[in-house]
Formats: C-alpha cells, sequence, structure tokens
C-alpha cells in the first residue's frame, strides 16, 4: 500500500471528498483506488476561522510500484509494516508464570503470555467488572467502599472508571498491537486512527471482559478476590506466591502489575527487601468547568458541528514548579476514586459519548522527592496518605468531597452567577483547600490558575469548582529492575506498568505489559 500524508479536509468533509483528495494527489483516477485504510485522522483548531481536519491514508492502488518510483513528493511513501511480531521459541517454562494485576499492564501481559501458549495464571485482588461496577455505584450512591473492589482495584484496573483515553507519548510499535486486540474485543475501530483515541468507561468495561475472555480461551486463568500477601523464595529466586485464602501457587515467573494504588503490597514489597526507589509525580484538585464554555473557548462559532472539546495547559511558576492540567474529560463527571478506609481521592470518568454538563481536568502540581520530608521509599505514598485524610476530615469523615470555588480560591469575589454544578457522588462540601493542601501547592495553583484562563478563556472563572484531593496520577514509588525486565534483586519477579513506574496511561502500561511479557519469553530462548 501506499501512505499519503497531510490530506485536509473540511470539517463538513465526507468518503467520497477523501477520495477525491487521495486520487489528487497521487495523480490518479479516482477509479484506480482499490481500497484504503485510515491511519491517522487529527482535528486542527488553531486557526478557528480554517478548523479542518488532517489525515494520514493507507491506499492501495493500481500500478503502486510505477508510482512509488515517479513521485517523489514526501508525502508520498510506502505504507511501513506495522504488524506485531510474536515471539517464537520451543522451550516452555516447568511452571506456569503468574501475572498479580489485571490493570493494562497485567492484562496485556497475560493476554501475550496466553497468545504464547504459556497459560498464565492472572491474580486480580479486585472483583469482575460486574461485581466492581455494582461495588463502585454502591460507595458513589451511599458513600459505603469497599476496600477491595473498587474504582482502583478490580478487572481493567484504574483505567476502567475513566474516560478510557488511549492517548500516548510512547512512540513504541507495541501500541498498534494494544489498539488492535482492543477493537477486536469491541472497542470502536477508530481508535486505530484518531489522534486523540479515547474508548469511554461505559464501551471499555466490555472490553476489558473480551479481553479477559480470550485468555481463558488460550488457557490462561484468571482469578477474582485473588490477592497475594506473600512470596516464598529459593535464594534470590522467586519459588511461590502466598495469596490471602492460604493458597500457595508454585512459579518461576512472576508479572508485578500492581496499579499505582496497591499501597499495602508496596509495603510489603518493602518488607521483602525489594529494590524500590521513590520518584517525582504530582498531585492536586479536579477542576470543573461547563462543556460549552471549552467547545467555544476551543472551536468558536463551528463548536456546534464537532464533538466536545478538550484541552491541555500547562504553566511554570515563578519558583520553577510545574503545573499542569491531566486527564482531561470532556461532558464528564468527577469521581469518588478511594481505595482505602479514611482517605479521600477523587478522578475523571467521561462515557463514550462525552455528553455531560460539564468538563473536568486534574489540576496538578509537581512534587519531588525533595517534598516528601523523608528519604524511606515509600515517604511519596504516605505523603499522598497524609493530604486524602485530610480531604477525608475536611469533608466531614464520610466520603464527603471537599468542594472550593475558584473566586473563593483566589480570593478574587464571589461568582454573581453559578452555572456549575459539582458531579461528584455521594456529596460536596465547602471547604477551604488551604486546610488540605500545603502553602508550595496551593501557592502553585494559585499562579497558575489566572495565567491558563489568558491562554483557555473562561479557565480561571469564579464559578468553577475545584475538588480535593486528585491524588493518584501516578505511582510514588519505582520497582527497580535491570535490562532483563526482572527486579533488581529477585529473579523470575517482572515489576510493569504505572504501579511498577514505568508507564503513564492504560496505552503506555499495556505496552509494558507486553514488553514484560516477551522479557519472560526471551529467557526461555524465544526470538522474533
Amino acid at each position: 500500500m501506499i501512505r499519503v500524508s497531510e490530506l485536509k479536509l473540511p470539517i463538513e468533509g465526507n468518503q467520497k471528498a477523501l477520495e477525491k483528495k487521495m486520487a489528487k494527489a497521487l495523480r490518479v483516477p479516482v477509479e484506480d483506488i482499490k481500497a484504503y485504510r485510515i491511519f491517522k485522522r487529527s482535528l486542527d483548531a488553531r486557526k478557528k476561522h480554517n478548523i479542518h481536519y488532517a489525515y494520514v491514508v493507507d491506499v492501495e492502488v493500481k500500478n503502486e510500484k510505477k508510482i512509488l518510483e515517479k513521485n517523489k513528493d514526501k508525502n508520498i511513501s510506502k505504507t511501513p509494516d506495522l504488524d506485531y511480531k510474536m515471539l517464537k521459541g520451543e522451550t516452555m517454562p516447568e511452571k506456569r508464570p503468574v501475572v498479580v494485576g489485571f490493570g493494562p499492564a497485567g492484562m496485556f501481559a497475560g493476554l501475550m503470555l496466553a497468545e504464547m501458549g504459556l497459560k498464565p495464571i492472572v491474580l486480580e485482588r479486585g472483583g469482575d467488572v460486574e461485581s466492581r461496577k455494582a461495588a463502585v455505584e454502591t460507595f458513589w450512591n451511599t458513600g459505603k467502599l469497599d476496600v477491595e473492589n473498587n474504582v482502583q482495584f478490580g478487572e481493567g484496573g484504574a483505567g476502567t472508571f475513566s474516560d478510557g483515553k488511549l492517548t500516548t507519548r510512547i512512540k513504541d510499535p507495541r501500541c498498534r498491537k494494544v489498539l488492535e486486540e482492543m477493537v477486536d474485543a469491541g472497542a470502536p475501530e477508530e481508535i486505530l486512527y484518531d489522534a486523540k483515541p479515547h474508548i469511554g468507561t461505559d464501551l471499555l468495561r466490555g472490553v476489558v471482559k473480551n479481553i479477559r475472555e480470550k485468555i481463558k480461551v488460550l488457557g490462561g486463568e484468571v482469578r477474582f478476590f485473588a490477592k497475594v500477601t506473600g512470596f516464598e523464595w529459593n535464594g534470590d529466586k522467586i519459588k511461590a506466591v502466598l495469596l490471602a485464602d492460604g493458597e500457595r501457587i508454585e512459579t518461576d515467573d512472576v508479572v508485578l502489575a500492581l496499579g499505582h494504588s496497591a499501597r499495602d503490597t508496596f509495603e510489603l514489597l518493602h518488607a521483602e527487601n525489594f529494590a524500590l526507589e521513590q520518584k517525582p509525580f504530582a498531585m492536586g484538585v479536579r477542576i470543573e468547568h461547563p462543556q460549552k464554555m471549552v467547545d467555544n473557548a476551543q472551536y468558536g462559532e463551528a463548536a456546534h458541528k464537532l464533538p466536545a472539546a478538550d484541552y491541555r495547559l500547562t504553566y511554570t511558576t515563578s519558583k520553577g514548579r510545574g503545573v499542569y492540567t491531566f486527564c482531561m474529560c470532556p461532558g464528564g463527571y468527577v469521581v469518588a476514586a478511594a481505595s482505602e478506609e479514611g482517605r479521600l481521592a477523587v478522578n475523571g470518568m467521561s462515557e463514550h459519548a462525552r455528553d455531560g454538563k460539564n468538563a473536568n481536568s486534574a489540576l496538578l502540581v509537581q512534587v519531588y522527592p525533595e517534598d516528601f520530608g523523608s528519604e524511606h521509599p515509600l515517604a511519596g505514598m504516605y505523603f499522598q496518605r497524609e493530604l486524602e485524610e485530610k480531604s477525608f476530615v475536611a469533608g466531614g469523615s464520610d466520603f464527603t468531597a471537599p468542594v472550593e470555588r475558584v473566586g473563593s480560591f483566589l480570593k478574587t469575589g464571589v461568582a454573581e452567577t453559578i452555572e456549575v454544578e459539582g458531579t461528584y457522588r455521594p456529596a460536596k462540601k465547602e471547604c477551604s483547600m488551604d486546610d488540605i493542601f500545603p502553602a508550595f501547592m496551593t501557592e502553585a495553583l494559585r499562579e497558575a490558575l489566572p495565567a491558563m484562563g489568558r491562554k483557555l478563556k473562561g479557565f480561571d472563572r469564579p464559578d468553577a469548582l475545584l475538588t480535593a484531593v486528585e491524588s493518584r496520577s501516578s505511582s510514588p514509588i519505582r520497582i527497580v529492575r535491570d535490562n532483563t525486565g526482572m527486579s533488581l534483586n529477585y529473579s523470575g519477579v517482572y515489576p510493569a506498568g504505572e504501579g511498577a513506574g514505568y508507564a503513564g496511561g492504560i496505552v503506555s502500561a499495556a505496552v509494558d505489559g507486553i514488553l514484560v511479557a516477551e522479557k519472560i519469553a526471551e529467557r526461555y530462548g524465544w526470538t522474533k
């Protein structure tokens, strides 16, 4: 096939218009195009008077070789090979590999091991999507938390209750494999080519369930409410994992795909003398605006013709500290995301349609190891807990979330009209963010908000709502591993994904899961 880039189409453009653009670029009649597939589609809204889609398309056309030989256009080239190359080998492990955690990293590690015929055993401390959805709805409606089955723990990991964003900055070719598997599992086909793909939490639940079923069909096993509470060692080699119910599973290969909130397991790893290190992360609040305001700010008069708009804002304070928006959820909801009693955390979520009244985003302040006040490897985790505990108490100690209007927070005055009604459940309470956050964080937020308002009109509007505390943007630790993918000081243990400190989102975590599955196969002499 031939790849054609830089095809620009008006937002009202259709399939026939795109085909004409392809034919013109290749200088062939439309009839010569046998087939095509969109490789990438992005919306260019930098100039509001000229908002358009930009396409990269792979085209099957008559006389491809001759066209490529004659055409010197930099936007026309041979389509690269994007197929994932599976490792192959004959030597099989004596014992089945064990995957701990069934978020994106564990899910794709388990899937790849199953596709290679290694029949993994996947252990997930939380429940399947059906029981998990029921437990989460109960929590959001009543404030009654299930500490093992919630927004953080269970099938699909924390991403199951999110916007299902699949954007990533990594350029790893395994990204395509991740998206293709998701489409095979029921995700919309446009995630393969949209520049900012998302699934939405409503569709994502079905996707993760179907991936689970594929692992089982391929000979793997997926167990829920199977919490790992210990390990057995033969010197520095893994011998077995121990479960809370007393079961012991012998294995020579363990993938630790814990997620960023498995704090009790982090404490277990520290007690077991794993090589752990502090890492920087970020914390802050969720900020809500009217989605219509964001649409108008980003698209102007074309807003009514386009999908719900998003944004990404960054700012560096006068003291050099970064503040940025993260995990922006168009037409979404702020959700209760706690996983421990007495500690309150929030996150953002959108369904596929993104048709909620509000937009929300994390508004985060960079936090560095020197802010933790300790050299203990888990000091960042304890810092998270401290702010979550303050947030819990500020709200009334019943998972009511503390909220504050931007006008109050910036001390610029009360909003004359209130358009933004917060979406957090089970309840909200007006509080001061100064009672929750250390001064370096509130100072950074107060400096950043007006600056961001100059970039996105209305971002610092007085009735915009802040909800605390957004504390789970990424893992506060790294489980150190070497170039074999194994833990620095334990053979046969493969830390993976966001919780281990090697990823930052659904796709990058899934890619890391594939990577460690390959490392296990390479251990037994498999090659591509």
